[in-house]
């Protein structure tokens, strides 16, 4: 077996539409588009969320509370995601992603104190509640505060 004689399965590949190509493809005539109006025009296409002049679904719904363009999203995590890491490591932003304890860090990542942790670890971080910090110097971990 060689990389010439691979092969795709069968009735996985399948031709795309030609359309306009003349009457014996089916697709010949209007080219799949009707006849006249908006959408059989070059260009013609309506917007989305139009629904033909009748009052759209977005405007028809009532709107509630406000929505903030500039707020900062800050995910969380407890202390006792913490004992992921050996004993001793120092944790911060960068680490939390690797490990996978977070997927993205967006504006900020902040450590709660639900749980425990049972060993120290240095953690440099700018976002950390009061039960959490408590605890971690409780074991003897440090906390180290990045701008």
């Amino acid at each position: 077996m060689n990389l010439g004689t691979l092969k795709p399965p069968e009735g996985s590949k399948k031709k795309r539409k030609r359309v306009g190509r003349g009457n014996g493809s089916g697709h010949g005539g209007t080219s799949c588009k009707g006849h006249k109006g908006q959408n059989a025009r070059s260009g013609g296409k309506v917007r989305s969320g139009f629904e033909g002049g009748q009052m759209p679904l977005s405007r028809r719904l009532p709107k509630r509370g406000f929505r903030n363009p500039s707020r900062k999203i800050i995910v969380t995590i407890n202390v006792n995601q913490l004992n992921k890491f050996p004993e001793g490591s120092v944790i911060d932003e960068e680490a939390l992603v690797r490990a996978g304890v977070v997927k993205h860090k967006r504006d900020g990542i902040k450590v709660l104190g639900r749980g425990s942790i049972d060993y120290p670890v240095l953690l440099k971080m700018n976002l950390i509640s009061r039960g959490a910090r408590e605890k971690i110097e409780a074991v003897g971990g440090s906390i180290v505060e990045v701008v």
